[in-house]
C-alpha cells in the first residue's frame, strides 16, 4: 500500500522560488535587511534554508532577486576589492561607472532609487545594503584603525556620483567622460579611506619674553 504524499517542505520548484521571492519582500520591507536572516525566511516560505542558498548563494544575492536588479551594486564593488589598496579607489569607481553607464544593467537599480525616494520600507532596506553590503565589505577589507567611518566617507563619494549622474543628470558630471571621473574623484576617496594621521606631540608653550629695560630719556627740546 503506498503511502499519501506528506506535508513536507516545498520542493525547488518555480512556484516555490515565487514563494521565497513573496516572503523575503515581506520580511526585507517589515524587519529591514539586517534584521531578516535566510533561515527566517525559508520559515516563512515553508522551505529550507539550503535551498534559497542553492536558488540565490546568499542573502545579498535574495536582495537583488526580489528588488530585481539586472546588476547588484554590492556584487560590483566585491568584484572591485581584491587587488591592491592603493589602486582600490580607481577599481572601484571604474567598475562603478561602467555598471551604471550601461543603461539595461542599470535601468533595475535607478528604479530601486525612485522607489526608495517615495516608499520608506525600500528606503530602509536599502540603506542597510549600503551599509552592511557596501561600506561593511570596504571596512573589512581596508582594515585598520576607525576602518568603519572612513568606509562610511567613502560611501559619500559613491551615492553623490550617482545621484548626481545617473539621477540628477547634473551637468557637467552627468557628461564627462569617465577617466576624467576617476582622475578627479580618485584622490577624494583616497583621502575618504586613509588611516587618520597619529596625533602629534604637543608643543610646549614659548616662554615669555622678558621686558626690555627702559631706554635713556631723551632731553626734552626746548620750545622756541
Amino acid at each position: 500500500m503506498n503511502s499519501a504524499p506528506g506535508r513536507g517542505r516545498r520542493a525547488g520548484s518555480p512556484d516555490t522560488r515565487a514563494a521565497v521571492l513573496e516572503a523575503a519582500r515581506r520580511r526585507f520591507l517589515a524587519d529591514g535587511y539586517q534584521g531578516v536572516s535566510m533561515r527566517s525566511i525559508a520559515t516563512e516560505a515553508g522551505v529550507d534554508a539550503a535551498l534559497i542558498s542553492y536558488f540565490f548563494g546568499s542573502k545579498r544575492g535574495l536582495f537583488a532577486a526580489v528588488m530585481a536588479l539586472d546588476a547588484n551594486p554590492a556584487d560590483v564593488l566585491a568584484r572591485a576589492l581584491p587587488g591592491e589598496l592603493n589602486s582600490l579607489p580607481e577599481r572601484v569607481l571604474h567598475a562603478l561607472l561602467s555598471t551604471w553607464d550601461d543603461p539595461e544593467r542599470s535601468a533595475s537599480m535607478r528604479a530601486l532609487i525612485t522607489a526608495a525616494s517615495g516608499d520608506a520600507g525600500v528606503a530602509r532596506v536599502l540603506r542597510e545594503v549600503v551599509q552592511t553590503e557596501m561600506a561593511g565589505r570596504i571596512a573589512e577589507r581596508i582594515g585598520g584603525p576607525d576602518a568603519s567611518r572612513r568606509a562610511a566617507l567613502s560611501t559619500v563619494v559613491f551615492v553623490g556620483l550617482i545621484f548626481d549622474r545617473y539621477v540628477l543628470r547634473l551637468e557637467p558630471i552627468a557628461s564627462m567622460h569617465p577617466d576624467e571621473l576617476v582622475a578627479r574623484l580618485a584622490p577624494v576617496l583616497r583621502a575618504a579611506l586613509r588611516p587618520p594621521l597619529p596625533p602629534q606631540p604637543a608643543r610646549s608653550p614659548r616662554s615669555p619674553r622678558p621686558p626690555r629695560p627702559p631706554g635713556p630719556s631723551r632731553p626734552s627740546r626746548p620750545s622756541r
